[in-house]
């Protein structure tokens, strides 16, 4: 195939390790031999995400029409961008599974009015971020173990989220007694639905992944048709822009917290980003190297953007991006697509009315599980790492995700200090030099 590389050194905005075939611009965003395959793998992909736009909305407590229109502007972004600084080429963008829960402590934290701020807060942390490129010195701040522990704790909180739906029953089949017959019904129904995704997803995982989420979600809506179950309620709430500026009544204090909280929710969006584009080159049809401060790029635009509608954060996520490659998808002209879907549902969303609660638990239980199974990935960076990834899953879960992060983040710090002071005889002073210059000597070898 021809993929229209050439060689080129690294400079500017390259990252030092992509000094391998690099695709031009313009034939990330589209190329007319694969205009079919593309336009195919956006509808599939963009039907998948539906379904789990709906539910991370839900878990962030936004608005689920909200969630979904934030998905189909950094569609838009993702693929403008691809014509000009292409980061990935085949990943989808939208939002995080892993950043529900933090947005969801804003909301509750800072209040609903004024989370607009916060992310205008965070897309310009991200914006200095990508103009220094400092996303090679995060994942030496913050290990990668670190992540995959909070992600772990954030999974959790989903499963057992939306385990509550596969056992919820409609207003007028409560009875005095908890285990009645409707309690029963639904509760089977959702084993049988969850066991059914499960057995598709392991025989077309590697394939076409889309299927069990195709048969979920049309299985339930037929099934709604003869049996009254819950159903998801799409709010249909006004989108328009406004200026993202925080309320009067906001405190110093407040605002404090504000920043701290925008820059954890920057910093683990970066994070994710970047591990995302570490798997998306690994599955790429055409072997393409990523530029992950390329793909900052897109990132922080979108979120800037999106947070003059009262949007929320967005990234490339790989089960959307894996189901994006597994569908045929060559380019960015893909993510146009599945923008053009998810669209298509903003502005119609009565038609998300016939997707039942216990479908979407299914599919929402899984990925909690995906996440929390991220711990194996730590397996191979030794027994510290695992124990450190645990004790953050368990922080996170237990005391909450912005204090459980700093715990983690502190009690990594207090062990290398006490290894190097106790161990290598080392003074203090020399610790946290050589703490920096590990900065500096690793950062090359990072994207």
């Amino acid at each position: 195939m021809n993929s229209r590389t050439e060689n080129r050194s690294p400079s500017n905005n390259q990252n030092a390790q992509d000094t391998g075939p690099v695709t031009l611009p313009g034939s990330a965003a589209f190329q007319a031999q694969y205009a079919l395959r593309d336009t195919a793998a956006g509808l599939i992909t963009g039907a998948m995400a539906i379904p789990l736009s709906i539910g991370i909305a839900m878990m962030s407590d936004y608005p689920i029409k909200v969630g979904l229109a934030t998905v189909a502007f950094a569609c838009l972004v993702g693929w403008i961008n691809a014509w000009f600084r292409p980061g990935n080429f085949i990943g989808a963008p939208g939002i995080a599974a892993g950043l529900a829960p933090v947005l969801a402590l804003g909301v509750a934290t800072f209040g609903w009015e004024n989370m607009a701020f916060c992310i205008f807060l965070t897309a310009a942390m991200q914006g200095v971020i990508w103009k220094f490129n400092w996303q090679k010195y995060l994942l030496i701040a913050v290990p990668v173990y670190l992540v995959e522990g909070l992600l772990a704790g954030v999974g959790l909180k989903i499963l057992l989220k939306f385990a509550e739906f596969t056992y919820e029953i409609p207003d007028e089949s409560i009875t005095e007694e908890f285990w009645n017959a409707a309690r029963f019904q639904i509760v089977a129904i959702s084993a049988v639905g969850l066991g059914v995704f499960l057995f598709l997803f392991s025989k077309f995982k590697d394939t076409q992944p889309a299927i069990p989420y195709f048969v979920l979600i049309l299985g339930g809506a037929l099934l709604a048709q003869f049996i009254t179950v819950p159903m998801i309620f799409v709010e249909d709430v006004d989108l328009h822009i406004k200026l993202p500026l925080p309320e009067a009544d906001v405190t110093i204090l407040m605002l404090v917290y504000m920043v701290l909280f925008c820059a954890m929710l920057a910093i683990v969006d970066v994070i994710e980003q970047v591990m995302s584009n570490a798997a998306i080159e690994k599955i790429d049809p055409l072997k393409r190297k990523t530029n992950s401060n390329n793909s900052l790029l897109a990132i922080w635009i979108a979120n800037m953007g999106s947070s003059f509608f009262h949007g929320m954060t967005n990234l490339d996520g790989l089960a959307k991006s894996t189901t994006n490659k597994l569908a045929g998808a060559m380019t960015k002209f893909s993510v146009l697509i599945i923008g053009s879907v998810v669209c298509f549902f903003t502005f119609n969303t009565q038609y998300l009315d016939y997707l039942p609660k216990f479908a979407l638990a299914a599919i929402m239980m899984f990925t909690g599980y995906k996440m929390i199974a991220g711990l194996a990935h730590v397996t191979h960076h030794g027994p510290y790492a695992l124990m450190l990834a645990v004790l953050t899953a368990a922080l996170v879960f237990q005391v909450g995700i912005f204090e459980g992060l700093l715990i983690a983040m502190a009690l990594h710090g207090i062990v290398h200090f006490l290894v190097y002071t106790k161990h290598d005889k080392m003074p203090g002073r020399s610790v946290v030099k050589r703490y920096f210059d590990n900065l500096k000597n690793d950062s090359s070898n990072l994207q």
